[in-house]
């Protein structure tokens, strides 16, 4: 079966709703799905990928997109 791609954006949010909304996001999708995060840097940007991986998610890739904007490319983990 072939995984699928979403992305969802968090640069307008804050912690601790940056890693509630990716949490969430995530948990809507399959085993091994990927969903691509924009996010802030400073708190987001540590704590979305610590919190991510913490939870059984892999953090595929890491790049600054923006001024001050990066993008977490994430696979989801298994249940």
């Amino acid at each position: 079966m072939a995984s699928s791609e979403a992305t969802l954006d968090i640069t307008a949010d804050t912690c601790p709703i940056t890693f509630v909304r990716a949490k969430l996001a995530l948990e809507r999708m399959s085993p091994g799905d990927m969903l691509r995060i924009r996010l802030r840097e400073g708190e987001p940007l540590v704590n979305v990928p610590f919190s991510l991986t913490d939870h059984g998610h892999e953090i595929v890739s890491r790049k600054a997109v923006d001024d001050g904007i990066f993008e977490l490319l994430v696979r989801r983990g298994a249940d």
